[in-house]
């Protein structure tokens, strides 16, 4: 997807993003959440934090690389609620 296409779709993003991170207890890691997912939709060869990060417009690098490495949530939720959609 090319970003404006990702802008096409960002309503429904945004939904799905609210529905599987519903158990991230902090707004600002749901945030991060919604600019990860977009980055990883983009078009590139490269799905790293930083490559991600450049290509989109509000990408954070570091913001990004926390949400991946550092932050505090448990992924176990989010991973079960994705499950649940899929199936």
């Amino acid at each position: 997807m090319d970003l404006h296409e990702v802008r096409r779709v960002r309503a429904t993003l945004a939904l799905f993003v609210a529905d599987v991170f519903a158990s991230v207890p902090r707004k600002d890691q749901r945030a991060k959440g919604d600019c990860y997912l977009r980055g990883l939709m983009l078009d590139g060869r490269r799905k790293s934090v930083q490559a991600m990060a450049a290509r989109l417009p509000d990408g954070n690098e570091q913001n990004l690389q926390q949400f991946v490495n550092q932050s505090t949530w448990d992924p176990v939720p989010v991973q079960r609620r994705i499950n649940e959609r899929l199936l």
